[in-house]
């Protein structure tokens, strides 16, 4: 029976997948083979020696350690995609908070409630709040992942022209993508055109920081600035001097910055982004479905750290193996099977940066010495046998 740890509250309708009979779900487990969270830190904690797998109920995975767990050759799955929409639809609510003046007009409201007559209060004070529609101006989407596209192609449905940014578009996102939308050379033409820009793209070193003080000089004075990616893709003195000198008009953020709290052009959303009923039910039923794939049969797929692997079974025993990405393992694995008279009946191999993961799937059980043999070897992360 597997063990699977739950450090967040994950949703009901992604945890019936695990059957009861193969599978013991707890927040408080002793030796689990995989843990689910969702936003719970795990550099704070222990993580238990039989852990095998991560599922992050989610995208982003900087509150796991994931160079940590490579090194261990535990697989760490995220569910991209799954809380997509949600992002989406709140990215058009910031839009459209910000254009037509939304939070101040209804704090202005909820202020009435003493006025002798409301109503002709609000007749009267309503040109404070006159907005911009959105048709007709111009989104900057930098970063056509999975939220990203949606975003440009919600955008043009509401009238807005389009530049899109990334020069590491996939394939299946230029699919989705709609034609309408610019295809940026740079960020400078993206951030020269736009009126809006919203960034969608993970925080690394690379994107740390990507509206700086040189995207000042050539963003549109009165830009509004979406981030509903990661706080830090927006450097903080950039931001603080564009808010103070009026080049940002408008600042929306799912993550809030304590010094921008009652700032006249900031909204400051409690990070809403993936909070959706459908979101988190979209994500647990991802993650589990990929964790429990990979306890069970050894595939890997939409894992942050290792190569993705699928391999239909055959044979009477899988060998899943993680190693070092170095020449000559392979080799070395099929001279230790072949030698202890174990035969081969299909092999996957792939590598991702510094890991290669192999599925191995063999004639008869291998014993505890053949077993025992490849985990000796030099590079070998893990040894799971399904």
């Amino acid at each position: 029976m597997f063990k699977i740890q739950t450090l967040n509250n994950i949703s009901r309708n992604g945890l019936d997948r695990l059957p009861a009979d193969r599978y013991q779900v707890g927040n408080d487990l002793a030796e689990p083979d995989a843990v689910l969270l969702r936003s719970a830190d795990m550099h704070k904690l222990t993580i238990p020696e039989s852990v095998k797998a991560i599922g992050r109920a989610g995208a982003g995975t900087n509150n796991i350690p994931v160079e940590t767990l490579s090194a261990r050759g535990v697989v760490v799955f995220n569910a991209p995609g799954a809380n997509a929409n949600a992002v989406k639809e709140l990215v058009i609510a910031g839009m459209l908070m910000s254009s037509r003046n939304l939070g101040e007009a209804l704090g202005f409201s909820a202020g009435l409630s003493d006025v002798a007559d409301p109503h002709h209060a609000m007749e009267a004070e309503k040109k404070r709040f006159v907005g911009t529609e959105l048709a007709g101006k111009t989104l900057g989407v930098v970063g056509l992942g999975a939220i990203g596209v949606r975003v440009a192609n919600a955008a043009r449905a509401l009238g807005m022209q389009v530049y899109g940014f990334d020069p590491h578009m996939t394939v299946d996102g230029a699919w989705q993508l709609s034609a309408d939308v610019v295809k940026a050379g740079s960020l400078n033409e993206l951030f020269a055109a736009a009126d809006f820009i919203s960034f969608h793209v993970p925080l690394n070193d690379a994107t740390r920081g990507i509206f700086g003080d040189a995207a000042l000089t050539v963003a549109k004075r009165g830009v509004a600035l979406l981030n509903f990616a990661r706080d830090g893709i927006i450097d903080a003195e950039t931001l603080r001097k564009g808010l103070g000198d009026g080049t940002i008009g408008r600042y929306i953020t799912d993550f809030p910055n304590v010094d921008l709290i009652g700032h006249p052009r900031v909204i400051n959303l409690p990070h809403l982004g993936a909070s959706t009923l459908e979101a988190e039910e979209n994500c647990a039923v991802m993650v589990v479905d990929q964790v429990r794939d990979f306890l069970e049969n050894g595939n890997v797929a939409n894992s942050v750290n290792f190569p993705a692997t699928r391999m239909a079974r055959e044979g009477a025993v899988r060998l899943c193996i993680a190693n070092q990405n170095r020449p000559g393992m392979i080799g070395q694995l099929s001279l230790v099977l072949g030698e202890a008279g174990l035969n081969i009946a299909q092999m996957h191999n792939a590598s991702r940066g510094v890991i290669a993961y192999t599925l191995v799937d063999i004639d008869a059980p291998a014993d505890a010495a053949a077993l025992a043999r490849i985990t000796a070897l030099e590079g070998i992360l893990s040894l799971r046998v399904v």
